[in-house]
């Protein structure tokens, strides 16, 4: 298995791949639609500002990850944000969560970022318990509301 940059010719494999973020605790959002979903992949493999990843086993995705140069602190300068991290459920604990949050975190200080941030809903206890094994230099609440 090795952690690589996401190509077009992985799209469709990561839109299914999605399922898993809405495996229990998660739920599928309101907003979801695979088409768009495959749209904005594409357009992310092609991005100056964001890049995806994918663990590849021999030609199987069995983890995924997305990472954006996102806005710019006055307090802190650029910030990247991780926006999905999804592992196979079958294949969870076995390293490849940490391969993809180290290659996001990689590519983030590359393109200018100071820090790496992401949200992670209250019911999510188990990636909390990865999150903190990586020993994260800050913990916050996020808020949302749905527009």
């Amino acid at each position: 298995m090795h952690v690589r940059r996401m190509v077009a010719a992985d799209v469709s494999d990561v839109v299914v791949a999605c399922n898993w973020l809405f495996a229990p605790p998660g739920s599928v959002p309101a907003q979801w639609d695979p088409t768009e979903c495959a749209a904005r992949l594409n357009e992310l493999v092609h991005a100056a500002d964001g890049t995806g990843f994918v663990a590849d086993d021999d030609g199987t995705i069995v983890g995924f990850a997305t990472v954006y140069l996102d806005l710019v602190s006055i307090r802190r300068g650029q910030r990247a944000w991780l926006n999905e991290l999804a592992v196979d459920p079958d294949r969870r604990s076995q390293g490849i969560g940490k391969q993809l949050l180290d290659a996001a975190r990689a590519w983030a200080r590359d393109n200018g970022a100071t820090h790496v941030a992401l949200d992670s809903s209250t019911t999510r206890v188990d990636a909390h318990r990865f999150y903190v094994r990586e020993d994260p230099d800050w913990q916050a609440h996020v808020f949302g509301w749905e527009l």
